[in-house]
């Protein structure tokens, strides 16, 4: 079976392609530039430089959130367009858990996956490695720094970070008996590898099932409810 992986949840756009369990190749790019001119030119360069067709693609993989809400909608609208033109299904993983995924697999690892979600939030999921995979510790959730900094006390164990929001939970969290570390750069970032070894294994579904996640409104949204209870 061959699948295209694809990472569009924040700054960093990605694509995988995974034969069966095997990664074929991996395409990052880090430059800022909207998803929706880099996230399908670098897919299908992929698969041209690993001589495969889009039209050998059996499934899509894609990260439905949490995450920038602009990002998932382009990741999502890419993959479903490919599912519906090649009459494929596709998997939606959570970005959060394709970030364990993607991450660390040193037996007994406490993994704290973070992206930054403004208003002195995180979107946050934990876990732990068993057997070489991460297993869920909390599901995925919109937290206060504050909350998530007592969790991870209580929990006395040290924490390696993950995402987007790694530093920011480094720079403000550690400390007053907290031990954090920070993940190498490579595994740090949202990557869409994360997002295939998180597809693995799971139903395909029909790709008008696809939904995103996005665990709060927006902004334009929560400034319309504001507005309204005026």
């Amino acid at each position: 079976m061959l699948m295209l992986a694809l990472e569009s949840s924040a700054k960093a756009a990605s694509a995988a392609v995974f034969e069966g369990e095997k990664l074929l190749g991996v395409a990052v790019e880090n430059s800022g530039l909207t998803h929706s001119r880099t996230l399908l030119p670098m897919a299908e360069g992929l698969l041209k430089n690993l001589d495969r067709s889009v039209k050998e693609l059996d499934v899509v993989a894609v990260a439905h959130g949490p995450g920038s809400f602009t990002g998932l909608r382009i990741g999502m609208a890419e993959a479903k367009g490919l599912c519906w033109a090649l009459d494929i299904p596709a998997v939606g993983v959570s970005t959060l858990e394709a970030m364990a995924f993607g991450g660390p697999d040193m037996e007994g690892s406490m993994l704290c996956c973070v992206m930054d979600a403004r208003r002195n939030q995180v979107y946050n999921a934990l876990f732990t490695v068993e057997n070489g995979k991460p297993v869920r510790l909390t599901e995925d959730r919109a937290i206060s720094l504050a909350d998530l900094g007592a969790e991870l006390r209580a929990a006395k164990k040290p924490w390696v970070l993950l995402g987007d929001g790694a530093e920011l939970c480094y720079n403000t969290l550690r400390g007053d008996g907290l031990v954090l570390h920070l993940a190498p750069e490579p595994l740090r970032v949202q990557n869409a590898r994360g997002v295939g070894l998180a597809a693995l294994g799971r139903e395909p579904r029909p790709a008008a099932e696809l939904l995103p996640v996005y665990l709060r409104l927006s902004q334009a949204e929560r400034e319309r409810q504001a507005k309204l209870g005026k």
